[in-house]
């Protein structure tokens, strides 16, 4: 079997981390009909309100036309209001939807809190935060590998590539 680089483990510990923090968050947060990318939609809009859509998009990990159709969503149960001012929509929270992330903001920053106050100390908590910190700086400025062009091997019996010789 081929070793694994520690690289790749460490992405596959983290990659599964947060598939299970965001797994617990999702059933926390469903207790109040939301899901984990609402609550981060809900938390930026009260951050930032009031936020256009692609600034709000780019806050987020979510596409333009993902941010676009869960928007949607939000304003039709109340949560958020797009409020246009000539070409732009700005967004912010209604009282519902303050309301709403008032009842579940506390729980859900003191579960997420939890994952590292449990088994880190402080001084352990503050160099996981510099090393992911540098970590992330460190991935923006990657980008997918080309996938290398296969080599053109000439085939013996296609008559176009037969040379002016044979």
């Amino acid at each position: 079997m081929q070793e694994r680089p520690l690289g790749l483990m460490i992405w596959l510990r983290m990659a599964r981390f947060v598939q299970r923090s965001n797994h617990i968050s999702t059933e926390y947060l469903s207790q109040w009909g939301l899901t984990v990318a609402q609550f981060e939609v809900l938390s930026t809009v009260r951050a930032y309100q009031p936020v256009t859509q692609t600034d709000l998009a780019a806050r987020l990990t979510v596409s333009c036309g993902g941010i676009s159709r869960m928007l949607t969503r939000l304003e039709a149960e109340d949560l958020i209001a797009r409020s246009p001012e000539w070409k732009t929509k700005y967004i912010s929270l209604t009282e519902t939807g303050r309301e709403k992330l008032r009842a579940v903001y506390a729980g859900q920053v003191e579960l997420q809190a939890s994952m590292f106050d449990d088994v880190l100390d402080e001084t352990e908590q503050k160099q996981l935060y510099a090393l992911l910190r540098k970590v992330h700086r460190n991935s923006r400025t990657k980008l997918a590998p080309t996938r290398p062009a296969p080599e053109l091997v000439p085939d013996p019996h296609d008559e176009s590539t037969v040379t002016a010789h044979d």
